[in-house]
C-alpha cells in the first residue's frame, strides 16, 4: 500500500482545492429546493466550478455522465442527474462533489432535507454526520487507520442504523482515489499507522435500515436493499502533528 505524504507545498494546493469546493457546497446548499431537478443542481455545480477555475473530477470519471453526484432518499450514492428527477417536499438529497485545482483533487458529500422532513429522517443526517467528526477524533499522527473506522461504527451502531460496507473512504491527491481505503465499520486488524501529511476521504454512508446495498441498471446508482432512507456526510482531511484539519468546510 503506497500511501502519499504530502509536501508543504502539495498541502497548500490541497488546502485551496478543498476551500474552493467548500464554497461549491455551500452555494448548492442554498439553492436546493422542492420542484428542482437533479439536473439542475448539476449544472449548477458544474458551472460554479469552472467558474472558479477548476476541474469538476468527477466528470467522466470510469464514464461517469456528471460533475455531481445526486442521491435521493433511497439513494446511497452516485445518483446520475435527470431532468426527469424532480426533488419533492420532505426528500432528502446526498450531493457528493469534488473538483481539482492545479493538479490536486478534492471530494466531499453533503445530505441537505429538501423542505420540511420528518423527525427520522432529520435524525438520521445528524447522526451520519456526527459520525464523521466521532471518527475523525482518531485522524492523528501515531493513531492507527482503523482507529477511525472502530470509532465511527461505535457510535453509529448505538442507533440501530446500517453501515454500508461495500463503499468506504480512501486516500487523496493528485489523485482522486489513492490508497488506503478507509471503513466506516468496526475492523479487528490496526492498519496503518497515521502520520502527518497524509491527506483522507472520510465519508460515512448510513442507512436508516438494513446496510444491504445493491447497484442499479445504470451501474452507478447504489440504493439500500430495503428501500431505507441512506445519508452521507463526506470531508477531505489533513493529518497533523495535532488535531485533524477538515480541509472542505466551508
Amino acid at each position: 500500500m503506497a500511501v502519499t505524504i504530502k509536501s508543504q507545498r502539495e498541502i497548500e494546493l490541497m488546502r485551496e482545492s478543498c476551500r474552493l469546493l467548500g464554497i461549491v457546497h455551500k452555494e448548492l446548499e442554498e439553492n436546493i429546493r422542492p420542484g428542482m431537478s437533479t439536473h439542475e443542481i448539476d449544472i449548477m455545480g458544474d458551472v460554479l466550478i469552472r467558474k472558479l477555475g477548476c476541474i469538476p473530477n468527477f466528470k467522466n470519471y470510469n464514464g461517469y455522465p456528471a460533475s455531481i453526484c445526486v442521491s435521493v432518499n433511497d439513494e446511497v450514492v452516485h445518483g446520475i442527474p435527470s431532468k426527469k428527477r424532480i426533488l419533492q417536499e420532505g426528500d432528502i438529497v446526498s450531493l457528493d462533489a469534488g473538483l481539482i485545482y492545479k493538479g490536486y483533487h478534492s471530494d466531499a458529500a453533503r445530505t441537505h432535507a429538501v423542505g420540511e422532513i420528518s423527525a427520522d429522517a432529520r435524525k438520521l443526517i445528524d447522526v451520519t454526520k456526527q459520525s464523521f467528526f466521532e471518527g475523525i477524533k482518531m485522524a492523528k499522527a501515531g493513531n492507527y487507520l482503523y482507529d477511525i473506522s472502530n470509532a465511527i461504527d461505535a457510535y453509529v451502531s448505538q442507533f440501530g442504523y446500517g453501515i454500508v460496507r461495500e463503499l468506504v473512504g480512501h486516500g487523496i491527491g493528485t489523485a482522486l482515489h489513492e490508497d488506503p481505503q478507509i471503513p466506516n465499520f468496526a475492523q479487528k486488524r490496526k492498519g496503518l499507522k497515521l502520520q502527518a501529511g497524509m491527506t483522507l476521504a472520510i465519508e460515512p454512508m448510513i442507512n436508516m435500515g438494513r446496510a444491504d446495498v445493491v447497484w442499479c441498471d445504470d451501474d452507478w446508482t447504489v440504493v439500500t436493499q430495503d428501500g431505507s432512507l441512506s445519508a452521507h456526510y463526506e470531508n477531505t482531511i489533513l493529518i497533523t502533528e495535532g488535531e485533524p484539519e477538515i480541509l472542505t468546510l466551508y
